[in-house]
């Protein structure tokens, strides 16, 4: 049996051996029971209504998190009980934040920083995969240079005292504000942009439902002009060195309220930066992942990258600013160790991958030669692929290794601002919540696209994410 290789023709230029498309996704087994690549092309009445419910309660959730965290002391459980006491409306109008012009210069500055950075640092050319409707784009690999150059930036800014990266955690809720406006503006332009003047037309999807096309997006690769596109731009730039800039920030609020940093803050900053390093280092990879092969740039896309990033997922840096935690050295060693841990789970198991797709299986696992599945798969256009379903090394004990690792570099974060109160632990909750159900969307997918060969690969792994459990 064999191993499990997705081939794909995103690949950087330079390292490409041989170019395959995931057009294959779009199967012919079952293609009107799912759509494999890019989102449905149409929704039911409920669903438009669903997608107007999240694009409500989604900006609220960033604002009860702050609100509880800065109110609260950071218990979810007495902010929710003021809530239900005051009313849910009332609640909200007291305590929504408003945005200033300083606020408001300085984003503006960070944005248009990365414009600069984006457009003239060099990079590598990478293709994407294939979109739907056959438009193979090209993009420049340029973010580990602008991440680097930003916290380089960033830190002699501050160290030198041209701007105090304190502000930023000091001014937190008019920051968070700001994040939904933008992120609902720029979901508006580009859905005007969709229906006036669209990159692709042929990749657009429309639903009927006004609500459902929003929130989804319409456009799959909105671009301006031929080279500036903006799913790969706001996910890496705004979002994820945003990331690392806003534990910067709360870092340095830290050591202004106590005069020193503690060992939690450098445990989880330390973890969030090799999360997103790894990203950069691997940004010719992400061109072929769910984010830019599936999802369209609407509301969920371009608000998840502009508010619910920087608001939910430096959640632990943002509560030990405020409620510091020393940990033991001990302790201190075992979650730094355990985080490490699932980082090079999460690498080795993406590692194996890679080998064995370019190697066609010619490759030693483990110091084995590995055990795979040839799957056959047929495109949209009638040529048949095969692609290799891997079942040795992590593979073998799990049907998405790179999952587990990811979970468990995910709990570690958290782990270092102990047990007192649920709040930062949300970013672990959810990223479970939306492992589990990527598993499940990934696995539907699979099957649609490989049929017999793919449940053969889960007969031979049963599990998916944790041996032996799930």
């Amino acid at each position: 049996m064999s191993d499990i290789t997705i081939t794909n023709s995103n690949v950087c230029a330079s390292a490409r051996k041989r170019p395959f498309t995931i057009q294959g996704a779009l199967d012919e087994r079952s293609p009107d029971k799912i759509t494999v690549w890019g989102r449905k092309g149409t929704t039911s009445a409920l669903g438009g209504i669903a997608c107007l419910a999240m694009m409500v309660v989604c900006p609220m959730i960033t604002i009860f998190w702050w609100t509880s965290l800065s109110h609260y002391d950071g218990s979810l459980y007495r902010a929710g009980v003021s809530m239900v006491n005051t009313g849910l409306i009332p609640f909200f109008i007291q305590n929504t934040p408003g945005t200033t012009l300083p606020v408001v210069t300085v984003y503006a500055c960070w944005t248009l920083s990365h414009v600069i950075l984006y457009s003239f640092l060099p990079g590598t050319r990478c293709k994407g995969q294939l979109t739907p409707a056959g438009n193979l784009l090209e993009y420049k690999i340029n973010g580990f240079l602008a991440c680097i150059m930003s916290l380089i930036l960033a830190g002699g800014l501050h160290i030198y005292g041209l701007f105090d990266l304190a502000f930023v955690a000091q001014n937190w809720g008019s920051f968070v504000c700001l994040f939904n406006i933008y992120g609902l503006l720029l979901a508006l332009v580009f859905y005007i942009k969709a229906h006036v003047s669209p990159t692709h037309p042929e990749d657009r999807k429309f639903s009927g439902s006004i609500f459902y096309d929003f929130y989804m997006g319409i456009e799959f690769n909105p671009r301006l002009g031929s080279d500036w596109d903006m799913k790969l731009f706001h996910n890496g730039r705004p979002g994820m060195i945003g990331w690392l800039i806003v534990d910067m920030c709360f870092a340095a609020w830290q050591y202004k309220q106590y005069g020193y940093i503690t060992n939690s803050m450098i445990i989880t900053s330390f973890l969030h930066a090799v999360y997103v390093i790894d990203f950069f280092c691997n940004e010719g990879w992400y061109l072929k992942t769910l984010d830019m092969c599936h999802d369209h740039f609407g509301f969920y896309f371009s608000w998840g990258i502009a508010a619910w990033l920087p608001v939910m997922y430096t959640l632990q840096t943002q509560y030990l600013a405020s409620h510091p935690v020393d940990l033991s050295n001990w302790t201190a060693a075992l979650i730094l160790t355990t985080g490490v841990s699932g980082y090079v789970l999460f690498r080795a198991a993406n590692h194996q991958k890679y080998i064995s797709r370019a190697t066609n299986g010619n490759c030693k696992i483990w110091g084995k030669p590995p055990q795979f599945i040839r799957a056959k798969y047929k495109t949209a256009e009638g040529s048949m692929h095969e692609s290799l379903l891997l079942c040795s090394g992590w593979w073998g004990l799990v049907r998405h290794a790179n999952y587990l690792g990811d979970l468990i570099l995910s709990y570690s974060m958290c782990a270092s601002c102990g047990f007192t109160n649920l709040l930062p632990w949300t970013y672990a909750i959810y990223m479970t919540i939306l492992l589990v159900h990527r598993c499940y969307r990934d696995e539907v997918r699979c099957y649609n696209k490989y049929g017999k060969a793919w449940k053969e690969y889960c007969a031979k792994v049963p599990y998916r994410i944790v041996p032996g459990i799930f």
